[in-house]
């Protein structure tokens, strides 16, 4: 389920939705919600008057990525190449000691290559949680460059999106707290495996105008000295969802992301949908 928080050695991406979580028993009544169903306190809830949107093609979805002009001065826009970004050929791919909180893992800090497209095709969901489109952005805030946020427009297919999003809502409780171990990287296999602890807490974050529903949330990667933390907001329109987060490090906490952003990404999007 981009955009995700930096971790050692790695480079930024921004955050993917959870990979299928049917074989998990602790989630199985979070898979069967879907659009019209209510978050959980301190989330929002979804709107069930929604119009029905259509399912953009890849280039709809990356044309409707929000622009400089559109957010004003202040803001410059990057639409990021496809393939650009990843965390690097096989990686290796970081385990989470609690089974239940490994797609959270599988989706901020993804392998590339192989690796990404076998655990893809090794899902057990009967419907791929990999979007058959994806957009990837970077906005850097002029006035407050701690601000600059990384982002992605993911569009899947039928509920999934819904589905994917009350997954996520599913993930708060068992995954509160847990930790990870990281092979060492390929350049330098002398090194050994890297131990994380991870803390997962929700932000009550209110559903933007034209979006169905919003989850927003905070990652901590606590490995070293210092600790990275990701926070993130996930708002679904129709069957696409917009993500964006920042990055805090040390003291300083993630920003919010910015609601202007937040907001005209998804009244662009929702308009090409409707389109």
């Amino acid at each position: 389920m981009p955009h995700r928080v930096p971790r050692p050695a790695r480079t930024p991406r921004p955050f993917r939705p959870p990979a299928p979580l049917l074989a998990t028993p602790l989630l199985a009544g979070a898979l069967l919600l879907a659009a019209g169903c209510a978050a959980p306190a301190g989330g929002s809830a979804d709107r069930a008057a929604a119009a029905p949107a259509r399912e953009l093609s890849a280039a709809e979805l990356r044309a409707a990525a929000v622009t400089d002009a559109e957010l004003g001065p202040g803001f410059t826009v990057t639409v990021i190449a496809p393939g650009h970004g990843e965390t690097g050929p096989d990686g290796g791919r970081e385990t989470a000691d609690k089974p239940v909180c490994q797609p959270l893992l599988d989706a901020v800090a993804p392998a590339a290559g192989p690796a990404k497209a076998a655990r893809a095709s090794a899902s057990p969901a009967p419907v791929s949680a990999v979007p058959y489109a994806e957009t990837d952005l970077s906005v850097a805030l002029a006035a407050d460059p701690s601000g600059s946020l990384y982002g992605g427009l993911l569009g899947y297919r039928g509920d999934r999106a819904a589905r994917l999003q009350a997954e996520l809502e599913g993930l708060f409780a068992p995954c509160a707290e847990f930790s990870s171990t990281a092979p060492p990287p390929p350049a330098d296999r002398s090194r050994g495996a890297t131990r994380t602890g991870h803390r997962l807490s929700r932000n009550d974050t209110p559903t933007p105008e034209g979006a169905d529903a919003a989850t927003g949330f905070t990652l901590t990667n606590e490995s070293g000295a210092v600790v990275l933390a990701q926070r993130a907001v996930m708002a679904r329109v129709g069957p696409a969802l917009v993500v964006f987060s920042t990055v805090g490090v040390g003291a300083e906490p993630a920003p919010v992301p910015d609601e202007r952003v937040v907001r005209h990404q998804v009244a662009k999007l929702r308009a090409a949908q409707k389109g």
